[in-house]
């Protein structure tokens, strides 16, 4: 049970909640605010069980009564930086970036500046607002270690045209990527609803309830033995899609460490040891490029078409892996 106003949030915990941590109760409850948020909060004495303080891991009892209070959280702004972009394709309606490896595509917490939309605003005079102040022109997005092709709104009409190809699968948007181990199968189609990981809020996961659909198409272009070099097609655009779906199916992408690339995934597949340790050295990051993007123009209707190559970072893992094959 919850009761809440603009200073406080009251909870009371339930039978199935007895035995939980006070902070991944919270975090359950308060899906709007970061875990990390959370325990700023508590440190800042924000948060009683039964009008007493408690620690982080203190395990609650059903019945008691917790009581928060979310600090005040600045307003974040968007600030135009000249940093510099890979411009692929520019005109009056849209903008197409090849995004490099960690750079953030807006700002959030953690990241209040230094982001593609603060390059945005320093290059272009204007920006679609159909993504609130914070993520103007971002139609879509990749994570900050998935480098490649990006589409940029300038105009509302733009964004929302951009938004509906994404919608209705019109627009293609194509991946390359190394993964763990050997397919079964040389191609193929995966799918499963992906949604906010049950126990841990910064991961997603394929879920039985609560998911979105989620079909990625996979092909391997080169198979190395423990890992293959892969291209994949999304048919749709859920949050770490490509990544999710690889990694529940056995296959996590090298160097992606949030979803399952360590020790225990390595020693699963049959692996030059000195070979994988070089090709993991190299990579440093999750090996995810988005390298094709075809789109309808939002102006002309014109279907344009646009592909990166891997950067240097991939294509070093690739030369690697090639100077054994």
């Amino acid at each position: 049970m919850t009761d809440m106003d603009s200073t406080q949030r009251c909870f009371t915990v339930g039978p199935d909640d007895e035995g939980q941590r006070l902070d991944s109760f919270l975090t359950r409850q308060c899906p709007d605010l970061s875990r990390s948020r959370i325990h700023t909060d508590m440190k800042d004495d924000r948060v009683r069980v039964d009008d007493r303080l408690r620690p982080k891991g203190f395990r609650l009892k059903a019945g008691s009564r917790v009581v928060f209070r979310p600090g005040v959280k600045p307003e974040m702004v968007a600030v135009a930086q000249d940093i510099p972009l890979d411009i692929v394709h520019e005109d009056d309606h849209i903008l197409v970036i090849d995004k490099p490896v960690g750079m953030v595509v807006h700002p959030a917490v953690g990241h209040p500046d230094g982001t593609l939309v603060n390059a945005l605003l320093h290059h272009c005079k204007n920006l679609s607002t159909e993504g609130g102040p914070l993520r103007p022109g971002i139609v879509h997005r990749l994570d900050r270690d998935t480098s490649g092709l990006m589409t940029v709104a300038l105009t509302d009409m733009a964004h929302r045209h951009l938004s509906e190809q994404l919608q209705d699968r019109r627009m293609g948007r194509t991946y390359v990527t190394v993964s763990w181990g050997r397919w079964k199968e040389d191609e193929d189609t995966l799918s499963g609803d992906i949604g906010r990981h049950p126990r841990f809020r910064q991961k997603m996961a394929v879920v039985k309830q609560g998911g979105k659909p989620a079909v990625s198409r996979y092909r391997v272009l080169e198979d190395f033995g423990f890992v293959q070099m892969c291209e994949v097609q999304l048919e749709t655009g859920r949050t770490h899609q490509i990544r999710v779906h690889f990694a529940h199916h056995g296959h996590p992408v090298v160097g992606d460490l949030m979803y399952g690339d360590d020790q225990r995934a390595r020693g699963i597949h049959n692996l030059d040891r000195s070979q994988a340790d070089r090709m993991v050295k190299a990579a440093r990051r999750q090996l995810l490029h988005a390298t094709g993007l075809r789109l309808i123009h939002p102006a002309t209707e014109e279907t344009l078409e646009f592909s990166s190559e891997p950067p240097p970072d991939m294509a070093r893992v690739l030369e690697i892996l090639r100077e054994n094959t």
